[in-house]
């Protein structure tokens, strides 16, 4: 057996197309463009990437993107001063605020500061509370994402076991209360999971999001499951690997996501997705 890939770049291709259609829909009837406000404090190589990837995905899906770079040093106070700003500004529909914060800055803080109805990363306690109760409205970009990789590979989600590796606030947790909510049979496996390889062989689909290369062995794949890797990690040689062994997966799965090109494409589309929502459902 090798594993079907499950393509991030051409299943995020096909989202930002129609993102982009309904953007060219809501001009054509007299609406303004969606709005996304994002913003970079400090030089993180990585964040730059990221933050480079969304303004391209903007400029190609005709949302109005407004960025606004910002000194590592600055203060708690003008960067919430700023989100209060963007808050009340009617251009903006969706506040991104980059992440890693720099140490001196209490994201728990800026997240909460952040309107929920503007809170397109979906990481309000507003948001992730409407998640938890199956009454989601803006949805954490990358589970939403991985939701929609699975459902590209046709798998019925409904009973299955699904296993998730990382407890995040930003990906692991709110993975579950997906999966949960597409009616999976949820186990979510930590820092403190003993016997961790049991716990993932009985996964018919496994989400990992731990941040560690190589952590899952490929052996301990059930066969034919579906493996979501969503770690991505930077090897000495400058190549990327991700957190499941990924030639030695492929073997004992039936469906697997590379890295890079798997889930990195879809969080960067469903933001966009989340900005559209917002401007449809709360700004107009």
């Amino acid at each position: 057996m090798s594993a079907q890939i499950i393509d991030g770049k051409a299943i995020a291709g096909r989202v930002r197309e129609v993102v982009r259609a309904r953007v060219q829909e809501r001009l054509a009837a007299g609406l303004r463009a969606p709005g996304l406000a994002v913003l970079l404090i400090g030089r993180d190589p990585a964040s730059e990437i990221y933050v480079r990837n969304k303004r391209h995905a903007c400029l190609e899906t005709g949302i109005n993107s407004f960025f606004y770079d910002l000194p590592t040093q600055v203060s708690s106070g003008d960067l919430l001063a700023l989100v209060d700003r963007l808050n009340e500004d009617p251009m903006v529909d969706g506040i991104l605020v980059q992440q890693p914060l720099p140490p001196h800055i209490n994201q728990e803080q800026v997240v909460e500061r952040i309107r929920p109805d503007k809170d397109v990363d979906g990481f309000h306690p507003y948001n992730v509370g409407r998640l938890a109760l199956s009454m989601p409205i803006l949805r954490p970009c990358t589970p939403q994402g991985v939701i929609t990789l699975l459902k590209s590979t046709g798998i019925e989600l409904r009973g299955c076991e699904a296993v998730v590796v990382g407890a995040s606030n930003i990906v692991g947790r709110p993975m579950a209360l997906e999966l949960l909510l597409a009616e999976c049979t949820v186990t979510i496996c930590h820092i403190a999971t003993r016997n961790l390889s049991a716990h993932v062989a009985q996964a018919e689909v496994l989400v990992v999001a731990v941040g560690k290369p190589s952590l899952i062995k490929g052996k301990w794949i059930r066969p034919g499951a579906v493996v979501i890797d969503v770690g991505i990690n930077r090897q000495p040689n400058g190549s990327l690997v991700g957190d499941v062994e990924f030639e030695a997966a492929r073997e004992q799965a039936a469906w697997i996501t590379p890295v890079p090109g798997g889930v990195g494409p879809m969080t960067v589309a469903t933001l966009l997705q989340n900005t559209l929502e917002a401007a449809e459902k709360f700004h107009c």
